[in-house]
């Protein structure tokens, strides 16, 4: 039993690591489809292509997508969808630093949860090792994501503060679901919201900025093929990526696998080295290096418990 739990647990650091590998490519190229698209169009359109491709895969591999609890797939799934919509809207008005540098604190709020909602015990090694992950987080973003504190500032804590909630779901409420069916309700909710955005947006305009700053404010509009490549392109890349997310969370504990998830910064800032040739600084290097050092807290920890109890 005990040599089940380490390979659960170092599974699911090699399930975040391939996520975060093919969302941050992925995420990329979402300045191409900003630049002349809007953000709900684009939700629509991705949850729609991702449900096409889970259709299209659920005979051949077998897939279940039926819920076994549709009230808890609802309530993850809309817990999800908030979070996403919270950060992407805070995006209109707030640098994208300080929204990402919010949004990071989930970890932060998966450790409080699991240990006052549901009683987990959390030990030393796991709060070290979420503020070690955070502080390298705020290095890697940079001065500017602590700057400018305000009520606005305090809605991507609020993304962050949902998306842990969601997370934590995943294991607590959704046990015995399949990871396709957390899946297919996670791109359900983005395009839900995406439709309801575009319906608003074309009863009451808003002015729009031109290019990649109007993509919050910008309604429907008739893409080039650019837009369908890539946003396919993000459709399967995140339909794989997040579905290894939801299957490491149904693995181990929330607040394990949410420390590994901050490996998602180090792999954007390498897709845009190779992709773009932007160059990290050496306070942002230092930052990857106190992620990657909590990541080995938490997958050290966990080999010592097991060798511990075997």
């Amino acid at each position: 039993m005990a040599p089940m739990t380490q390979d659960r647990t170092l599974t699911a650091a090699g399930m975040v690591l391939i996520y975060a590998m093919l969302i941050g490519f992925t995420d990329n190229f979402v300045r191409v489809i900003a630049a002349e698209a809007g953000l709900w169009q684009f939700h629509a359109t991705r949850s729609i292509m991702a449900w096409g491709l889970l259709l299209a895969l659920m005979v051949p591999f077998g897939l279940r997508l039926r819920p076994v609890n549709m009230r808890a797939v609802v309530a993850r799934s809309a817990i999800h969808g908030l979070a996403m919509l919270i950060y992407f809207g805070a995006l209109a008005f707030l640098p994208v630093a300080q929204v990402a540098a919010g949004l990071f604190t989930a970890p932060i709020f998966v450790l409080l949860i699991s240990r006052f909602a549901y009683g987990h015990r959390i030990g030393p090694v796991r709060i070290i090792a979420v503020a070690i992950g955070f502080c390298g987080v705020v290095l890697v973003l940079g001065p500017s994501a602590m700057a400018g504190a305000s009520v606005a500032a305090f809605l991507p804590v609020l993304a962050g503060g949902l998306y842990a909630m969601g997370n934590i779901a995943t294991r607590e409420w959704c046990p015995k679901e399949s990871a396709e069916t957390l899946l297919g309700g996670f791109f359900a909710a983005l395009g839900i919201l995406g439709l309801i955005g575009m319906a608003l947006l074309a009863l009451m305009p808003l002015a729009v900025p031109e290019g990649a700053a109007g993509f919050v404010q910008r309604g429907a509009v008739w893409p080039s093929g650019a837009f369908w490549f890539w946003t396919f392109v993000q459709a399967a890349g995140s339909l794989l990526g997040v579905g290894m997310m939801i299957k490491a969370y149904q693995l181990a504990d929330a607040s394990r696998v949410s420390v590994f998830e901050y490996v998602i910064l180090p792999a954007s800032a390498l897709w845009a080295w190779l992709i773009w040739g932007e160059t990290l600084t050496p306070l942002a290097i230092v930052g990857m290096c106190l992620i990657t050092l909590a990541g080995l807290l938490i997958a050290a920890r966990s080999r010592q418990v097991v060798q511990a109890t075997a």
